[in-house]
């Protein structure tokens, strides 16, 4: 089981000595946690993932090559067709985008679409996604694209009719390990491939409770191994 940590803002290096599988620098300007400066040299370990929510393409491919993202997750409400382009944007027309192309390994980047649940939800929409993404990931539906610090009801991942892997996110913080293991032991989660974390492990937004996040670590990581 992977582990992504969001919202890296005010002390990402701290949080990279928990060595994460995935960090998470939001590029969306309306954010609390907004990214923006000079990102630390992280491990190599350690995927940086870039998210956005319905950002122009070129965005998108400017920040992947700035900041040397390894993936991207998309928070709006992309086509199918916008996750093809960024998957394939050398199809893509345009003097611009051709030249941010060079500084980009687009064959190593991953796409993670992610999908709002509240109370239940049509998981036919996936369908036409399964070719365009890596992974799927479920959040709970709220004001914000991501950020809520609820959780949403995780049996509705029972109907889960797909084997693209996905993440797990929405409000998951230490009071949620008896939940959180229960779902892992159970068959909706025959697909989870990482749980993703975020505002329940801050002091503030952006800045990260290292003692807390390490806690947590140690717990799923115990746990899983039962």
């Amino acid at each position: 089981m992977k582990l992504k940590i969001c919202g890296m803002n005010q002390n990402p290096f701290e949080v990279a000595q928990l060595h994460p599988d995935y960090m998470g620098f939001i590029f969306w300007e309306p954010s609390s946690r907004y990214f923006e400066g000079a990102m630390p040299q992280l491990p190599q370990s350690i995927k940086k993932v870039g998210v956005f929510v319905d950002a122009p393409l070129e965005v998108v491919l400017e920040k992947v090559s700035q900041y040397g993202l390894d993936a991207v997750q998309l928070h709006g409400t992309e086509s199918v067709e916008y996750c093809e382009e960024l998957r394939h944007p050398e199809l893509v027309s345009g003097s611009h985008t051709s030249e941010m192309l060079k500084q980009v390994q687009h064959d190593q980047l991953e796409v993670i679409k992610v999908f709002s649940i509240k109370d239940d939800f049509d998981f036919s929409v996936l369908k036409d996604y399964e070719s365009v993404c890596d992974y799927f990931l479920f959040d709970t539906k709220g004001k914000l694209p991501g950020g809520n610090g609820y959780t949403f009801d995780w049996s509705v991942l029972k109907h889960y009719p797909s084997t693209k892997p996905f993440f797990l996110s929405g409000g998951i913080g230490l009071d949620s390990l008896d939940k959180l293991k229960e779902f892992l032991n159970g068959p909706a989660s025959e697909y989870c491939f990482a749980i993703d974390v975020n505002s329940k492990f801050e002091i503030e937004p952006g800045l990260k409770d290292i003692p807390s996040l390490k806690a947590f670590k140690k717990s799923l990581s115990e746990f899983l191994t039962d």
